[in-house]
């Protein structure tokens, strides 16, 4: 019949779009936040050159120039800041910088906690893997998640932090405080891990772990609607 053919169809076309969709919505995330860090910059400097040449700045000021500059010149930024900080004179810079911000009290508090944040990303903690999965949101199911830090609690239990991600952006997500030994290990990279949350699952590891540890490894949750 003509409509089962125009339902799938469309369809069809769907399923083709939604991969290039997540590709644009993610890349136009993060064009839109490195132009947005760098466009202050390009405007000073199309204000600069409109003193010498404002022809040349009339035809530079224009929206999609100055977020193509932008996006380029924090991109440089960024190459120039991640090789100065494998040099002495890099590491030196970047010590001032973080003392000068540690006088500041709330942007101290912030910044802080964010440059720690990256850090442990780059390090595994001790005794977990980095990637893992929990039970969130239920215990039926499964999340991937990033361990940020592990610590004990009053009764001397091991708790880790983990971070959820959603998909398909990553930069949101949830913070799980979770027993060690509630968490599944993987041996999944976290470039592995955030191409599985970027593409809905569509790309990543062939084999998973066992999503059902033994018993022993496992707490039992408590009932709550029978409280």
């Amino acid at each position: 019949m003509p409509s089962l053919h125009i339902k799938r169809y469309i369809l069809t076309g769907l399923l083709a779009v939604i991969p290039v969709w997540v590709t644009w919505v993610v890349f136009k995330f993060v064009f839109t936040l490195l132009a947005g860090a760098g466009a202050p910059l390009v405007t000073g400097i199309i204000g600069l050159i409109g003193l010498g040449s404002p022809d040349i700045a009339r035809e530079l000021h224009r929206d999609w120039v100055i977020s193509i500059l932008a996006f380029v010149l924090t991109v440089v930024v960024l190459y120039v800041l991640g090789w100065l900080s494998t040099k002495v004179l890099g590491r030196r810079i970047l010590s001032a910088f973080d003392s000068l911000l540690s006088r500041i009290p709330l942007v101290h508090t912030i910044y802080g906690g964010v440059k720690k944040l990256m850090t442990l990303m780059r390090n595994k903690p001790g005794g977990t893997q980095r990637v893992v999965l929990i039970d969130f949101p239920s215990p039926q199911l499964k999340a991937i998640g990033f361990v940020t830090r592990t610590f004990t609690d009053t009764s001397g239990r091991e708790i880790a932090a983990v971070y959820v991600p959603t998909t398909p952006n990553p930069t949101g997500g949830y913070l799980e405080l979770v027993p060690t030994d509630r968490l599944i290990m993987t041996d999944w990279s976290m470039d592995q891990a955030m191409a599985f949350i970027v593409s809905g699952g569509a790309v990543g590891p062939e084999l998973l772990p066992d999503l059902e540890p033994p018993p022993t490894t496992r707490v039992a949750q408590p009932d709550l609607a029978t409280r």
